[in-house]
């Protein structure tokens, strides 16, 4: 299949929270469906969807790009004084791309290092970590909010060259100015200039389009969704809105259309693509350094800990065949974990839960398929005898199917922090981190939110919310399935347009991604620094 000659290298998805309306899967069927051969995730100060991202991107045959739009501090990302423009204002926007891995790398350095260092409304890093971190990194110079637009904005041409000549050095050939056609006055008059100053300074220009939804036509139903971020409503005259409704996935010929002064702009997105070529590798195991007592393997280690933790568990028992019954099933356990490489994983959750259980700290007995296992009985995983009970093993851990073992933990809510701040004292704190969760907007919350932004009172927007027919089984029905299920819903839309406005722009936005949060019971290890393989962020 022939491409088009364009490539969108600045697009929000749904992880630039409540600001983008660009759903993960959606987002790829327009990508195909405009025969475009790659596309940037470029979200607002996070890479939260970098993993969805780059799945759903393979799954399309549309190569992913990784990027972030970085909030970058005018001072020092420490700085928090003299703030007198409001934190929208005050920090600068920048569009960094990851080249290859060691870009990825430094992307997640730099978003993690926004959330734990320079955290200011929202997350910002600044020129110094750029100069440290830029390594794989393509840079552009972002929209009207960027340094470089801004100075221009402003009248200062001056300032606009420094702030541009001094990201080309930290960059070298990877700084683009980036230009876009959103119809905006204020864009259209810094874009020539933008050009101008590129020429000056021997800086290649980039066309971009800064996507936060699919197609023209989701613009009322995204600038709802602004309504929802901000508290405000639709009819509010002092409330943050987009003037302009070509913040969509545009074609190649519309993008082609827009920069016919500018030679080049366009099909220099696919020089960039090239340039980018991150592969994230899954299946791969990185298990925190566990390190034994002693000079000794961990293999050795596990052993020793497993049959002395089983001549435990079978005080009093004196019968030879029973002892021996046990005495082969560990052996065969203890073989198939370590040719699964799995020991330094079972030494890890044993140390913590023993921990817990020499301080007092409540502990589940276990549950699920590791109460299969007698290694996890004998170093007191789990408190179930598996051959008692006949539980199976190769329900926990079987050879011809690798997958990580799965222990499920169970803590007193009372202990728990205590038995996390153990395992950051023993690793490191920077190498252990809580997973985030990431709720949606689910057809009644998106019926109660939009109602909110549109200007419905609580009781009507509570009456159309309670016609959305209860989840069955844990399974919550979508608008699309409510309708069919619910007469009185089709009616509402008949018979009163203002529920009809509001339950399409439901439509448009259900399934969203509304919040971040930390996962009640997730927490990683890692070998090294969490931010060596994933962005940390903070809450």
């Amino acid at each position: 299949m022939e491409h088009s000659r364009f490539v969108h290298l600045h697009c929000h998805t749904e992880y630039s929270l409540l600001d983008g309306a660009n759903k993960v899967d959606k987002l790829f069927e327009r990508i195909k469906a405009l025969k475009q051969p790659a596309v940037a995730m470029t979200d607002h100060g996070n890479m939260f969807g970098a993993v969805e991202f780059y799945r759903e991107a393979i799954n399309h045959g549309i190569k992913p790009i990784i990027g972030c739009e970085i909030y970058v501090a005018p001072a020092s990302r420490f700085e928090r004084k003299g703030v007198d423009k409001g934190p929208r204002e005050y920090n600068n926007h920048l569009i960094l791309l990851a080249m290859n891995q060691e870009g990825y790398r430094n992307l997640c350095k730099l978003v993690t290092l926004g959330y734990m260092e320079g955290f200011y409304y929202k997350p910002r890093i600044d020129k110094d970590l750029l100069k440290e971190l830029n390594g794989g990194l393509i840079a552009l110079s972002a929209c009207l909010q960027g340094e470089v637009s801004q100075a221009l904005s402003a009248g200062n041409v001056e300032k606009a060259k420094l702030a541009a000549a001094t990201y080309a050095s930290i960059f070298g050939d990877r700084y683009y100015i980036e230009i876009q056609d959103n119809k905006l006055a204020e864009q259209e008059k810094v874009n020539r200039l933008l050009v101008e100053l590129a020429a000056d300074l021997s800086i290649p220009v980039v066309a971009t389009n800064d996507c936060h939804y699919g197609e023209r036509e989701d613009f009322h139903a995204h600038d709802v969704l602004l309504c929802v971020q901000t508290g405000k409503t639709i009819d509010d005259d002092n409330r943050l809105k987009l003037e302009t409704d070509e913040l969509y996935l545009k074609s190649a010929d519309e993008m082609t259309r827009g920069f016919d002064y500018c030679a080049g702009s366009v099909e220099r997105t696919l020089e960039i693509a090239d340039r980018c070529n991150v592969e994230i590798e899954f299946g791969k195991y990185h298990f925190p350094a566990f390190t034994p007592p002693k000079e000794i393997s961990l293999d050795d280690y596990l052993d020793e800990l497993a049959y002395q933790g089983l001549e435990e568990r079978l005080e009093g028992v004196t019968d030879p065949e029973v002892r021996k019954n046990y005495s082969d099933r560990l052996e065969y356990e203890l073989d198939v974990i370590k040719r699964m490489q799995f020991p330094g994983y079972f030494l890890v959750v044993a140390d913590f839960i023993n921990y817990a259980k020499q301080n007092g700290i409540p502990v589940g007995p276990g549950r699920g398929s590791s109460a299969g296992s007698l290694v996890a009985y004998a170093l007191r995983i789990t408190d179930l005898d598996p051959i008692r009970h006949v539980l199976l093993f190769e329900r926990f851990l079987n050879p011809e199917r690798r997958s990580m073992p799965d222990i499920d933990v169970d803590f007193c809510i009372r202990g728990r922090a205590q038995v996390i701040q153990y395992v950051k004292d023993k690793y490191g704190a920077d190498r252990v981190a809580q997973i985030a969760t990431f709720g949606t907007l689910k057809a009644k919350a998106a019926i109660r939110d939009v109602g909110r932004a549109l200007g419905f009172s609580f009781a009507e927007t509570d009456m159309i919310a309670k016609l959305i027919p209860a989840p069955k089984q844990g399974f919550d029905y979508p608008l699309t399935e409510s309708l069919k299920m619910e007469p009185r819903l089709g009616e509402l839309m008949k018979n009163d347009p203002r529920v009809k406005t509001l339950i399409e722009h439901a439509l448009r936005l259900e399934g969203l991604v509304r919040h971040a949060s930390t996962h009640a019971a997730g927490v990683v290890i890692a070998p090294g620094p969490v931010s060596e393989y994933v962005p940390v962020c903070t809450q």
